[in-house]
């Protein structure tokens, strides 16, 4: 996350002050789920939303390529912004 801008053009350092990563293990028909969802904070006057999609999308990269051994059937799909709130456009809520 604290690499974002170093990654996506336009997006500038930003001081974080809390970046936290949960995952939620669980097993969908024949296969298993690794969800992960990204808590990222600061206390700029901007948005560390890039940071927080950042983070999860690093992380299920990471998980992919430990992974890629045992199963090259894998997939990284669906990741979004669930939730914003603060800076200028004040609370979105898309889950």
């Amino acid at each position: 996350a604290k690499r974002t801008h170093e990654l996506i053009p336009l997006c500038h350092p930003l001081p974080i002050s809390f970046v936290g990563l949960d995952f939620d293990l669980r097993e969908e028909a024949d296969s298993g789920v690794v969800a992960i969802e990204a808590t990222a904070r600061t206390a700029a006057q901007t948005g560390v939303e890039m940071e927080a999609l950042t983070a999860v999308s690093v992380a299920a990269l990471t998980i992919y390529d430990m992974c890629k051994a045992v199963d090259r059937t894998m997939r990284v799909t669906d990741v979004r912004l669930a939730r914003k709130s603060g800076g200028k456009s004040g609370e979105i809520v898309l889950e």
